[in-house]
Order: structure tokens, then C-alpha cells, then sequence
């Protein structure tokens, strides 16, 4: 059976009653698999359910709310960076209505199961024969000798069938999208995405983008009316999940995402195919395969919370970028400096390039992706929390670990982060539980990563700074892995802001800087007065700027062309503003150009006429 739902929340905190607790932080709420104390271990989000006495007589108990085929339980000690807590064995009782308790049997008595030998990793232990209840207690029976009774669980269960409660037929949600809902090993992953492209081979391409440390290619899927080109004009879209190898939703989710846009693009769906006409789409859905076999072989409950998080050489590629950041905010506090850093497209440090430097082949491999492909917008897919974080990822202040940093388009990035949130089933839920430690309905279920916490060498804000791409990490869900049970639940959550997301990449001013005679001039800089941040026109000389809607002044410098400024205005309606420029090179240039032509001598007028007239007489 699959989990009743303890670390997804979908057992709610009313369901969870306990003996006794330690104090509010450690209730029975905080009882679930896979909860995280956070650093502060406070009175109100710490890392287990803690009994107030340790004795033999404490007990955690679920309600089920329905009779129940019960079959497993799974145990974890308490999160903690300070103690050591754990529960080493247990009676396992049930009941149908809360005062008369049966307790698990075998021939010789009342089973005690085999709890934890310490604090992180889960221990299933299958009951002896299914019971069928509404209630389940777990009763310790020894503990850790120099710690106190704590434990996180899940329950493995199968609700009954009940045609007569209403409430929990309502509530159950389906999916009438006809997708593969399992989980797929890197086989199965590749066999899915060539399945897609038999199904649409006129808008989608397979490729990949290099190799994980261990040889496992990182393919991608491209969705585009045009696959394998950039058209000029057209906006290039990309997601990517499992930087971090065990946080699979968003994996599957991208893998039901292209299931699910050939199939509608196949049924006419307007919007569809409205979007993959005009948009380039990138979908990778792994980047660290070789984590995700850890993660898998482990299965989705018993990987505890960092099993195949890193690379294969113990490398977290989400913060393995190179820190721009630094280089441009010592620039600006030292005006004098002699070193200028541009507001865009910060080159690449020398040292990180060097073999010797700490990079994940995968970390390699997506810099190239990136600086490749002219990306505009983009969304990496993680797990863990239910928030959209938007950059900075890094604090400014050295003294601080989390302190609201805004980029320059500050108000852009909040719009974008709340374009998927809002559109979420659950994300500005404000009856919702928190899924560990931070409530983020304040902001609406988005934050700045630097007020989260700070990390350096983040992918958004190497994104931001080394190219025109506006990246944004999105967290999808509580559980990193959940059951395949939860998977279309899942995607109903997400579904809609997937699609919401990717159409922002139309929102903002779009166009062509081209010369005289109507060429695309390439890295042209592209800014927006009042906003220290530009851009760069692609190799034909096309640019995208993600822009909230008002009136904004243009301007577009390149090498030898005389600048050019415009108002461009953005309207409310989808769809970005064209605002072309058409420059003419400067004198200066002009004059090079002759010179070099001429092999750097001055071309006298009178000379030219008499050869000229030379050549006309010969000819007669």
C-alpha cells in the first residue's frame, strides 16, 4: 500500500495526537517523515515528535479518518544538528475508535519492531499480516540511551472504499490527462521521451547536451514548430530539474509536460499550439542522473533527505556556478576601481575555467547549454518546499546570512515568481500548512532567495549576470520523492503553472537591431533607462526583454554605431512589444572601414578620377 500521506501533509496536523510532547515544537505535528528542524530548533518548527517523559507507556497515533488496510510503518529519529534522538523499538497497535487498542501479534506475542540506529535514515518495517482500522498507534519500547524518546514516521495504508462518505469522494482528486504517471529509471526516461517524439516528430527533437560524471548523457526534448533552429524572433524557453538527484517531482513533471503538449498539440488545443508557434522550448528533465539512480534504487519513502543529492563526486550543482556577484558588487563599491565589470554578461572567471577547479562535468555541460542557446527565460524544478524563489540567491552584505537582495528587475522577477505561484493549486493556499519551517503566504508563496538564505554560485544568478536568461527556481512540492501514487495529484497541482510560466516569455518588449542595408547586428547592448541591467542581441541580431507592463525609454549601442534611444510601451495584454532599431555606423567607423579597405592609405578623389579616365581611354 502507499503512503497515507504523513510527509506529503496530506494527513493534516488534526489527524497527528500523541501521550505527551516536549514542548509545541515538538507535538505530534511535527511527527512526519522526512520534517526538517531548520537551524533554529525552536518552539514551533523542530525536527520530530518528542515525548514529554521517556518511558514505555508514550504513544504518536493517526487518525485515519476512514477504515484502513494498514500494512507498513516507517521510522526516522529526530533532525537535529544539536542532539541525537531516535526510537530503536516499537509496538505497533490499532483501533476503530480510539479506546480499545489491539496490538500487532505473531505466535509469541506482541511484535516489537526494530526501530532506528540513528537519526536520518528511515527503517521500514512491514506488519506481519494487513489489519484493517481507523486508527494506528506506534508505542516506543526503547530508545537511544543517551537521547529521549523522538521519531518521524509515514504509515503505509490503503484507505477502504466508502461509497457513503461524501466528504472523502469529493475530495479525492483525479486527472483526466492520459499520462504516463510512474516513475522513470534513466531507461525507461529515455524510452518515454522517443516515445513522444514518434507521437510528434514534426515539433519535437532529442539531444543531448553532454554527460553526468558517471557517462549518462543529459538529454533534452525540444518542442518547437521549427526543431533543431532558432528562428529569429522567437523567444527560446527552457526548464530543467534534478540538479539535485533525489528531489524527482519536477523530473516527472517535465516528463508529463511533454506527454502532455504533443498530445495536445495533436487535438488542436489553440493555446498549445499557439505556444509551441511561437516559442522555442528546452525541456532537460535530469541534470544529475547519476544521483537519481542512488535515489531510485533506494525507492521514495526510504532515502531519507540528501540520498543522491550531490553528483557522483559529491558535488551540489544548484550552487556550483561561478560567483558573479562578488565581481560586480566590489566593482560598484569601488568606483575608482580600475577594473570596470559591466551590469551583464560578466565573463567567466580564469580560475574556474582551469581543470583544477571544483566543476561537476554536469555544471560544465550546462554553461555551454547556456551560453549556446540565447535563453530568455527559464525555470529549474526542485523539491522539498512549495515556493517560487527568485534572485538574488546571495546576500550583499558579508555580516549576513539572509537579507532581501532584489536584482535590478526586482519587480519583474516578483511578477514572474508569482505567475506560477498564484497559479499552483496550492501554493497561495493560505489554509495550508507550512511544509517545514518557513511560512511563505506572506509574500504569496514566493521569495527572494537571499532573504531565504544565502548561497553563492547559484544557477539564477549566473543566469542573470553571465546571459540574457531570467532563471527562477521553483520548488514544487513537500516531498522530494513522492509515491507514483501522488504523481497525478501532482501534476494537477502544477499543470496549469507550468504552461503560465512558460508564456511569460512573451511578456516584455521584443525586436531586431539591424544596419543600414537591413543585416542583424549581434551583441548589440540593449538597455532600459532607470534599470541597471542590459542585454544582448543574438547572432542575428534579435533581443528579448522581459519587461512588466509601463513606457519605457530603449536605447541600443554596438561597436562602431552611432546609439539609438525609443519609447516603447508594454501593454497588459500577452504578447511582447516590437521595438526595432535600425543604427547607422558612426564616421569614425566609416572611416576605418575605407582605410582598411584601401590598405591604410587616404584615397585622393582627383587621383581616382584620372584613373578612371585612363581606363576609359584604353578601352576606346
Amino acid at each position: 500500500c502507499p503512503p497515507l500521506g504523513l510527509e506529503t501533509l496530506k494527513i493534516t496536523d488534526f489527524q497527528l495526537h500523541a501521550s505527551t510532547a516536549k514542548r509545541y515544537g515538538l507535538g505530534a505535528h511535527r511527527g512526519r517523515l522526512n520534517i526538517q528542524a531548520g537551524v533554529n530548533e525552536n518552539d514551533f518548527y523542530d525536527g520530530a515528535w518528542c515525548a514529554g517523559r521517556n518511558d514505555p507507556y508514550q504513544w504518536i497515533e493517526v487518525d485515519a479518518r476512514r477504515l484502513t488496510k494498514f500494512t507498513g510503518v516507517i521510522t526516522q529519529g529526530r533532525n537535529s544538528l544539536w542532539s541525537s534522538n531516535w526510537v530503536t523499538s516499537y509496538r505497533v497497535l490499532v483501533s476503530n475508535d480510539s479506546h480499545a487498542w489491539t496490538a500487532v501479534r505473531n505466535e509469541s506475542g506482541d511484535v516489537i519492531f526494530e526501530g532506528n540506529s540513528e537519526k536520518e535514515i528511515p527503517v521500514l518495517n512491514m506488519l506481519p499480516v494487513p489489519l484493517v482500522a481507523r486508527y494506528i498507534r506506534i508505542n516506543p519500547r526503547s530508545w537511544f540511551e543517551e537521547g529521549s524518546i523522538c521519531m518521524r514516521l509515514e504509515i503505509l495504508g490503503c484507505p477502504l472504499p466508502d461509497p457513503n462518505n461524501y466528504y472523502h469522494r469529493r475530495n479525492e482528486m483525479t486527472t483526466t490527462d492520459n499520462l504516463d504517471f510512474k516513475h522513470h529509471n534513466y531507461k525507461e526516461m529515455r524510452q518515454l521521451m522517443k516515445t513522444v517524439n514518434k507521437m510528434c516528430p514534426n515539433i519535437t527533437r532529442i539531444y543531448n547536451i553532454g554527460k553526468s560524471n558517471q557517462g549518462l548523457k543529459l538529454y533534452a526534448v525540444e518542442i518547437s514548430d521549427n526543431p533543431g533552429e532558432h528562428e529569429v524572433g522567437e523567444p527560446e524557453f527552457r526548464y530543467i530539474a534534478g540538479a539535485h538527484g533525489n528531489e524527482v517531482l519536477g523530473r516527472e513533471l517535465i516528463l508529463l509536460l511533454m506527454q502532455f503538449m504533443c498530445q495536445e498539440y495533436l487535438a488542436g488545443n489553440p493555446r498549445i499550439v499557439h505556444l509551441i508557434e511561437d516559442t522555442r522550448i528546452h525541456l532537460l528533465p535530469s541534470v544529475n542522473p547519476d544521483g537519481y539512480d542512488k535515489a531510485y534504487k533506494a525507492g521514495s519513502e526510504l532515502g531519507g533527505w540528501s540520498l543522491g543529492r550531490w553528483t557522483q563526486d559529491g558535488i551540489d550543482i544548484n550552487n556550483n556556478f561561478p560567483d558573479l556577484n562578488s565581481l560586480l558588487w566590489e566593482s560598484e563599491d569601488q568606483k575608482k576601481s580600475k577594473r570596470k565589470v559591466p551590469n551583464h554578461h560578466i565573463p567567466i572567471p580564469d580560475w574556474y575555467l582551469s581543470e583544477n577547479a571544483t566543476v561537476a562535468v554536469e555544471t560544465r555541460a550546462i554553461i555551454a547549454w547556456m551560453e549556446k542557446i540565447p535563453f530568455v527565460l527559464g525555470g529549474n524544478l526542485q523539491g522539498g518546499e512549495l515556493v517560487v524563489a527568485y534572485p538574488y540567491d546571495m546576500v550583499r552584505s558579508m555580516w549576513k546570512t539572509q537579507d532581501y537582495t532584489p536584482t535590478p528587475d526586482d519587480h519583474v522577477f516578483r511578477w514572474l515568481a508569482y505567475s506560477y505561484a498564484s497559479t499552483h493549486r496550492l501554493m497561495t493556499d493560505a489554509r495550508r500548512r507550512a511544509c517545514h519551517t518557513e511560512d511563505f503566504q506572506k509574500e504569496d508563496g514566493t521569495v527572494n532567495g537571499a532573504s531565504w538564505h544565502t548561497v553563492a554560485g547559484s544557477i539564477n544568478d549566473f543566469s542573470y549576470l553571465h546571459t540574457n536568461c531570467f532563471e527562477l527556481s521553483i520548488y514544487v512540492g513537500c516531498d522530494k520523492y513522492p509515491h507514483e501514487s501522488e504523481l497525478p495529484e501532482e501534476w494537477e497541482n502544477n499543470r496549469e503553472s507550468l504552461i503560465v510560466f512558460m508564456e511569460q516569455v512573451h511578456r516584455g518588449i521584443k525586436g531586431i537591431v539591424k544596419d543600414v542595408h537591413g543585416k542583424g547586428i549581434p551583441n548589440a547592448i540593449i538597455s532600459v533607462e532607470g534599470v541597471n541591467h542590459d542585454i544582448r542581441t543574438g547572432a542575428d541580431g534579435d533581443y528579448w526583454r522581459l519587461l512588466n507592463p509601463g513606457e519605457y525609454v530603449v536605447g541600443v549601442k554596438a561597436e562602431g554605431y552611432a546609439a539609438a534611444t525609443k519609447t516603447c510601451e508594454v501593454g497588459y495584454d500577452m504578447g511582447a512589444t516590437q521595438c526595432d532599431f535600425t543604427i547607422s555606423k558612426t564616421n569614425l567607423a566609416r572611416i576605418k572601414e575605407i582605410m582598411k579597405k584601401f590598405g591604410k592609405q587616404p584615397v585622393s578623389l582627383s587621383l581616382r578620377r584620372l584613373r578612371q579616365r585612363a581606363r576609359q581611354w584604353r578601352q576606346q
